[in-house]
């Protein structure tokens, strides 16, 4: 079924009443009237046909996609593109600079375009991902049994179920055969919950908890059954979780946040810039020249400042670096659905994060036996002839397909794999120990017992079921291979392991057998099941993954808290946080949804950092609880793969699903999608984005220091009446060092250490840390310098007496000065506060080349063909030597102010 979700009315009427209501409260033939079906005979097709011209294929309503023209567009809602484009304006419409105009929109341009084919290919790879393909479904209609597409089926329709079967529709039972259904997808529950048809007369019961109902999306794993269809499309549950979705907030990342801020401080910057030199050059420069020729000129020269302080590169920049952050996230199979998603991560305060697939591996597996009076690891050896090993494999009705593949109830299949694990060659001995007779599992008695082929012409009873049950019917147990009547003490050891296994959240069964001569000729649980040999206990559970435990302490480390929320039982869900290291004696708070939905917003918001796992609840209960952490200023990721986990995978800062076990659902609520459905993938992601962060924090020191000091050298040239660049001069400075440098300070490698510190804050932005400062230090630094450069240009070189090529040289200076001081200046970005006189600082092999290409261009303005386009003048070896020695001085002025930065912090 195409799982995307769309806004789409799910109220379909039949005869005047809704579809949408609880039908488990009503008995088959009051379903039957109210669908005007009948659970022997099915509906007709032709009425078959009627109701889904009517009503609709059985699939939740696509949401379409925006188109490439949209999403073009899109790109310039952003506050900084906004300005760029005002920007170009200005310079043409105003300054007549229109080359400077083109080149600004230039780079706007290649921003969006980038941002489009990113988002472009995080589709294509989310499509690829889904499963495309449309189950079929078995069906009754005009009393003959038809193999339909699950798209056609309709409200009405009889369904017939089998182990492995996905349930294609909300249906109401009429016959349930030892049925058992996985509904995790739905309620979070790993175990399959056994069905039957007994009419529920309570009127709220929970959705975990209604027996004669059948949900769309759910997988047969044990019996068979048989349903009346009482919801499609979007009036099913998943249809209620859709819309659920559609009424889910947006949130803006952490990077759009603080590019707004960014933008918005930029803009503040700049008009009082323009103000107060046109104010200034106004005042100072009166009757120099009509007024009317130097408003329009102080006018330019503002407009000059403007096009100097605005980093016109930083939007692409920021884009490319987070597009090889996401190239750098594929490698590690974490699929970016949306580019500020891989930063959004690196601030991360919280994981919620869903127990079952995505903690934990979501298959049963066998933990713990309890055999010859004694508990055993399921790593220990155990002979093949040891009548639990033998009990389990025969009383078991997984099918074992080609290739190992095995198909039925978890509790079982996991029983199976169990066997192959101890080298047992299970095919074979099903074979040679054939079942003849059986008498299948019922939820009354709670067991399962087999009679198949023995040695010696003799036949095994293979019995399964609850310890309590199994215990009624035993007589004798086993011990070392001897057999003896079993006492009252033996039980009450039993009964003590069975309790005991149970409180580690262990799922038991109770194993026994017994030796017959000859089949019974009519087997019933009166014959069959008494007079049993106790052969032991088998413990399960749906364990962790290998890699999560380690994942969650090294979060932890980060500063970051994980939490466990999952539909499963409350026992179950504190031992796997236990054995995380979810619940470790700090916050070891366990609660349920039902207990939650009796605290008040204003209490749970308070105390929300008091609970690390969250019990039996459900998607109301998971987007509420983002919701109280995100009130408490936190940055919430969330982490899912059922379809009850997408409404919180939308609410959260940033969803994360799930590409393997993942439904469609839930793929398409998430920012990014683990390919591996890996835990320790996120906290991958997790470095990943802090390195993004901490690489445009850098290159936006880089650039706005850079810039500041741009806008205080024309500023102060301006002030002091000396010459002034030309804005075709500071643009080609900007493009020169703007962009290979900048970029590649975006692939700087992690920095050591970088998970061993906090989570930077929500309140936290791209001029935290330090940053602020050393902008403005910096650039300062940057401005004096290149003035000094301009003033030693007046007294050094082969045109002094000159004045007008001594001006011409001295600019010149300053304009080489200010490029290439920014070039070395890219090196003190590389560590905003540690010392660049490391191994680490040559490292990067795409920073050294970008330099390197840099410094070339830069200097290239002094060949004699391009001194003219720039109007400079061709520099020798002292002046060379005025400029390179400025540049070195950056480097060295602002070690020693890092240097004694880091002494004030270390005392």
């Amino acid at each position: 079924m195409h799982q995307i979700i769309g806004r789409r009315s799910f109220f379909i009427r039949f005869g005047g009443r809704n579809l949408v209501k609880h039908y488990y409260d009503q008995t088959i033939p009051e379903v039957e009237k109210e669908l005007n079906t009948s659970l022997k005979t099915g509906l007709s097709k032709q009425e078959a046909k009627k109701r889904l011209e009517k009503y609709g294929p059985n699939a939740l309503t696509a949401k379409k996609n925006k188109g490439l023209i949209a999403k073009f567009f899109d790109q310039f809602k952003d506050f900084m593109i906004i300005v760029l484009i005002v920007a170009a304006i200005l310079s043409g419409v105003v300054a007549q600079e229109w080359t400077d105009a083109a080149i600004i929109m230039i780079v706007v341009l290649i921003n969006a375009i980038l941002g489009v084919v990113q988002e472009a290919r995080s589709e294509a790879a989310i499509d690829a991902l889904k499963e495309m393909s449309t189950p079929n479904a078995h069906v009754r209609r005009d009393g003959e049994i038809l193999q339909v597409p699950s798209t056609e089926i309709v409200p009405g329709d009889v369904v017939l179920l089998e182990a492995g079967d996905i349930v294609p529709a909300d249906m109401r039972l009429g016959l349930a055969a030892s049925l058992k259904v996985e509904e995790s997808a739905l309620t979070g529950e790993s175990v399959p919950v056994e069905k039957d048809v007994a009419t529920l007369d309570k009127p709220d019961v929970a959705l975990g908890d209604r027996s004669d109902m059948a949900y769309s999306n759910t997988n047969v794993t044990y019996g068979r059954g048989e349903g009346i269809v009482t919801g499609t499309g979007m009036t099913t549950e998943v249809g209620k979780i859709a819309t659920m979705l559609n009424n889910a907030d947006e949130t803006d990342t952490p990077l759009k946040q603080n590019l707004n801020q960014l933008g918005k401080i930029l803009t503040i910057m700049i008009l009082a810039i323009c103000v107060v030199v046109f104010v200034v050059g106004m005042f100072t420069k009166q009757g120099t020249e009509p007024t009317n020729k130097l408003m329009i000129d102080m006018f330019l020269v503002a407009v000059s400042l403007a096009v100097a302080a605005i980093p016109e590169g930083l939007p692409a920049i920021v884009t490319i670096i987070l597009a090889l952050g996401t190239q750098e996230m594929a490698k590690h199979k974490a699929i970016v659905r949306k580019l500020p998603a891989v930063e959004t991560l690196g601030a991360t305060d919280i994981i919620c994060s869903d127990k079952t697939g995505t903690l934990t591996q979501n298959k049963m597996t066998v933990e713990q036996l309890y055999y010859n009076k004694k508990i055993h690891s399921n790593a220990d050896d155990i002979a093949p002839a040891n009548p639990v090993l033998l009990s389990m494999v025969l009383a078991n009705d997984t099918k074992i397909e080609n290739g190992g593949n095995l198909l039925g109830d978890p509790t079982e299949t996991a029983l199976i794999q169990y066997a192959f694990d101890q080298g047992i060659k299970v095919e074979e001995l099903l074979k040679e120990d054939a079942r003849v007779q059986e008498v299948p599992f019922d939820s009354d008695r709670k067991l399962m017992s087999t009679v198949n082929k023995y040695q010696d012409g003799k036949y095994y009873v293979a019995v399964k079921g609850a310890p309590d049950e199994l215990l009624k019917r035993v007589t004798k147990i086993e011990e070392n291979g001897d057999v003896s009547p079993i006492t009252e003490e033996d039980k009450k050891q039993i009964l003590a392991t069975n309790q005991e296994l149970a409180q580690k959240a262990l799922r038991v069964l109770g194993l026994a057998y017994k030796i017959i001569d000859q089949p019974y000729a009519d087997p019933s649980t009166d014959n069959v099941e008494q007079d049993l040999i106790f052969a032991g206990l088998v413990g399960m559970i749906d364990p962790e993954r290998p890699e999560a435990k380690a994942a969650v302490a090294e979060a932890k480390n980060a500063g970051i808290r994980t939490v466990m929320i999952t539909g499963d039982h409350q026992v179950t869900a504190a031992a796997i946080a236990k054995r995380l290291g979810i619940l470790d004696g700090d916050h070891d708070g366990v609660i349920t949804g039902a207990e939650l939905d009796k605290l008040s917003d204003d209490y749970f918001i308070k105390h929300v950092q008091d609970y690390s796992v969250y019990a039996r609840v459900s998607p109301e209960n998971k987007v509420r609880i983002v919701k109280a952490w995100q009130a408490n200023n936190k940055i919430v990721a969330m982490t899912g793969d059922g379809v009850n986990d997408a409404p919180s995978l939308k609410q959260a800062d940033i969803g994360i699903g799930m590409g393997i076990t993942g439904t469609e659902v839930s793929k398409g609520a998430a920012d990014m999608v683990l390919a591996d459905d890996n835990f320790a993938t996120i906290v991958e992601a997790i470095k990943q984005g802090r390195k993004v962060f901490a690489n445009i924090q850098k290159a936006i020191l880089y650039l706005m220091s850079c810039n500041v000091g741009e806008v205080l050298t024309v500023f102060m040239m301006t002030m002091l009446g000396w010459d002034i660049l030309m804005p075709a001069q500071l643009l080609w400075i900007n493009l020169v060092t703007d962009t290979l440098p900048a970029i590649s300070l975006g692939v700087e490698p992690v920095e050591p250490g970088i998970m061993k510190k906090k989570p930077r804050g929500k309140n936290s932005n791209f001029f935290s840390g330090g940053v602020a400062s050393s902008i403005i230090y910096q650039g300062i630094l940057e401005g004096l310098l290149v003035l000094g450069a301009y003033q030693f240009g007046l007294h050094v070189g082969p045109h002094v007496g000159n004045a007008n090529l001594q001006h011409a040289d001295a600019l010149t200076m300053a304009f080489l000065t200010l490029g290439l001081i920014q070039l070395f200046h890219a090196f003190n970005a590389k560590f905003i506060h540690k010392s660049i006189f490391t191994k680490r600082t040559f490292e990067n092999k795409w920073f050294n080349g970008a330099i390197i290409i840099s410094a070339l261009i830069m200097a290239a303005v002094e060949l004699p063909f391009m001194t003219k386009l720039f109007d400079v003048t061709e520099l020798d070896g002292q002046q060379w030597l005025v400029v390179v020695v400025a540049g070195i001085l950056m480097v060295l002025i602002v070690e020693i102010v890092k240097f004694f930065q880091r002494k004030l912090k270390n005392n």
